[in-house]
Parts: structure tokens; C-alpha cells; sequence
């Protein structure tokens, strides 16, 4: 084991992430676990479920996540980090609760969770912790040993996060016709979420016009597009956009729209535009369909040249990121002063989430923060 894991109590890492189908059979079932407790008919659920039908049933995001935690396991092995690495999921196979039992059973006690989602928000944060504190009210009804777990911080503004993305957006701006290259414009591309979540994302402090996620992308948006004009000695004009809304049109969500933002470039005479979902950590369904397929056409009815920039995926930047995340943690745990490792000038996020971080709409128990029961 390495030096700096060895007088830690840490013995297993768990990768979370969101699920997705694996054929036609899997759509409407899984579409029922993401909508549990809202009522949605099946018909409705089968009419939601026609973009993962256009690409056979299957999301690529399981895929994505074998690939990421084979590059963590590579990326440990090289460098003497014996931690063994697990995943779970919210809403598809791997359950969470399955793989946090196969994790107790096999002797773990504490465990350090890796979500797949870089920024701060309830559904990106807080709801994976509530998922985990389910997870182990099952396991206490089992009569199991409870692990202590605990979550590694919001990894945004990580170089190992950032500097996949810039050389992404360099490789877009250079396949570009050269006639367009220099004027083109960078759209930054997240998920949408209500105005009320984002307002309330991250600690209480951060509350209020758009919260932690709006901060944190804007944070992650100018590091990028810094770093393209320093590396191209050219200005793009860039902007935050949004993509993949889902909820009752009489909610305010975040704004602008990815395809509306395309057409207003367009009508201001912007000569091409590149997207770059920084917002998401692999090509999963959001954005193979709804920048590579929905955006795209959008572009092409109206003559816009577009590109999409790559996600981080499993790029070995990435799973070594991840390596000097749970190093950092570990340092911590023995109370060992670390430089956290960021970009940007937002710093460190929080270890642990506190009090009122991210708070859902009724109270629920959530483990791997300050007022999480399972401490």
C-alpha cells in the first residue's frame, strides 16, 4: 500500500454514478427508477425513452464508467496505490445497494465514494448522498456492519479535470474551416436545472443567483477559454449556456437553451460556434443527444458550422486526478497539511459537505456530510 494511504483507515473506493439502459427491454424500467414517486405514465415514460430508442436502448454511460474504472485501476496499479475500486449506481445495474453490500461482505469498512459529477448541486451531490444513506439504512435493516463512508470534494476546478477539456476545445477550434476559426464562438454547456436548485447549490453562503453551480461553471468557463487564447493568441467571445431541460414549462429553469443560444449567434453573425459540455464528465445521453444529435441539426438548418468538444471520459489525466484526490483526503485523515490541487479562483471545495449544502425540498437523511446520521 502507498505511504500515503498506509496509517489511514481508507480501504476501498466506490465509483457512483447515474445508470443508464443496456437494450430496448431496459428503457421504460429504467426511465421508472430516474421518475420514481412522480406518477408518470408508461406511455409517457416510452415517449421520453425515444432517445435512448434512436441509439438501440442503450445509454453509452455504462460503457463510460467500465472504461473510467479500468483507467482508475491502471492508474492506481502504476503508481502503488492499493486500493481496490467498485461502482455502483442510482438508477441502473450496478445497484448502489448491491455493490455497497458486496463491499461490507468483502471486509470494507471505510470507503471513499467518487461521484461522477464534478459540481456542486442536489442532483449531482446532495440526492448521491441521500442514495448512499438508503443504501445503508438497508444494510442496518440487514443486520450488516455499517461502513463509514466518505465523499471525495467537487473536483471541477482539478487540472486533471480542466486541462482534458482546453486540449478538446483546441482540437475542435483546429478542425474548424480555417475561414471560421478565428471568429468562433465558445458556448460552455451544463445541464439545466430549476432556478430554485441552483440558487440554493452548495453551502449557505454560496446561495443566491445560481448558487455553487453556476459559480463553479462560469469558474471552469473562464479557465478554459483563458487557456485557448494563450495557447492561440486569439480572443473567442464565450458564454454559459444550458441543455437537457426536463421539467413543467411553468417552472423557471436556467437559461439560455443551447439550441436558442445557436440561433442567436447565428442571427448576431457569430461565423461558427464550438460546444463544450463541461458540465458532464463522459459522452453520455445528454450529450450524444442533445448536442450531437438535437444541437447539431439545429446548426445545420441554420448554416452554422459547429463542433463539440470532447469530454474528460477516462482520459488517464483524469483517473490521475482522481489518484491525488484520494491521496489528498487520505492526508487529511491523518492530519497532514495539503496544497489542494485546483485551478481557478474558487479554490478547494469542502471535504465535508456542511449543513444546508444543496438542501432538497423536504428534509432526508444523507450520509457523507455534517448532519449525515451514518457518521
Amino acid at each position: 500500500m502507498s505511504d500515503a494511504l498506509e496509517s489511514t483507515p481508507y480501504d476501498a473506493l466506490l465509483l457512483l454514478s447515474f445508470g443508464g439502459p443496456e437494450g430496448p427491454d431496459d428503457v421504460v424500467p429504467f426511465l421508472e427508477n430516474v421518475t420514481r414517486g412522480r406518477g408518470i405514465p408508461t406511455e409517457r415514460l416510452k415517449e421520453v425513452g425515444q432517445h435512448y430508442f434512436l441509439f438501440g436502448g442503450v445509454s453509452p454511460i455504462n460503457d463510460q464508467n467500465r472504461a473510467l474504472l479500468d483507467a482508475l485501476r491502471k492508474d492506481f496499479a502504476d503508481h502503488g496505490l492499493d486500493l481496490p475500486v467498485y461502482w455502483g449506481n442510482r438508477n441502473w445495474a450496478p445497484y448502489l445497494t448491491d455493490t455497497l453490500r458486496e463491499m461490507v461482505t468483502d471486509g470494507h469498512r471505510r470507503i471513499l465514494v467518487l461521484a461522477t459529477s464534478a459540481y456542486a448541486s442536489y442532483s449531482g451531490c446532495r440526492q448521491y448522498r441521500e442514495n448512499l444513506a438508503d443504501s445503508l439504512a438497508v444494510l442496518e435493516a440487514e443486520g450488516l456492519e455499517l461502513p463509514k463512508i466518505d465523499k471525495l470534494r467537487h473536483y471541477f476546478n482539478h487540472p486533471g479535470f480542466v486541462r482534458p477539456m482546453i486540449d478538446g476545445v483546441l482540437k475542435s477550434l483546429a478542425d474548424l474551416p480555417e475561414d471560421v476559426r478565428a471568429g468562433a464562438h465558445l458556448a460552455f454547456t451544463t445541464h439545466s436545472i430549476p432556478d430554485a436548485a441552483a440558487d440554493t447549490s452548495g453551502p449557505v453562503e454560496d446561495h443566491g443567483d445560481g448558487g455553487a453551480y453556476v459559480k463553479q461553471h462560469l469558474d471552469v468557463a473562464r479557465l478554459i477559454a483563458d487557456a485557448v487564447r494563450e495557447e492561440t493568441g486569439t480572443e473567442h467571445p464565450w458564454q454559459l449556456v444550458y441543455q437537457s431541460r426536463s421539467g413543467a414549462p411553468h417552472i423557471p429553469w436556467l437559461e439560455p437553451d443551447i439550441c436558442d443560444h445557436l440561433e442567436e449567434r447565428h442571427g448576431a453573425g457569430a461565423p461558427a460556434v464550438v460546444m463544450v459540455p463541461i458540465g458532464f464528465v463522459s459522452d453520455h445521453m445528454e450529450v450524444l443527444y442533445d448536442l450531437d444529435t438535437e444541437a447539431e441539426a439545429k446548426a445545420a438548418e441554420l448554416g452554422l458550422p459547429v463542433r463539440r468538444s470532447a469530454t474528460v471520459g477516462a482520459d488517464p489525466r483524469f483517473a490521475a486526478a482522481i489518484r491525488e484526490l484520494v491521496l489528498e483526503r487520505a492526508a487529511a485523515e491523518r492530519g497532514t497539511a495539503v496544497t489542494p490541487c485546483v485551478l481557478g479562483s474558487l479554490g478547494a471545495s469542502h471535504d465535508l459537505c456542511p449543513v444546508g449544502c444543496c438542501p432538497a425540498r423536504a428534509p432526508k437523511p444523507a450520509a457523507a456530510g455534517a448532519d449525515s446520521p451514518y457518521a
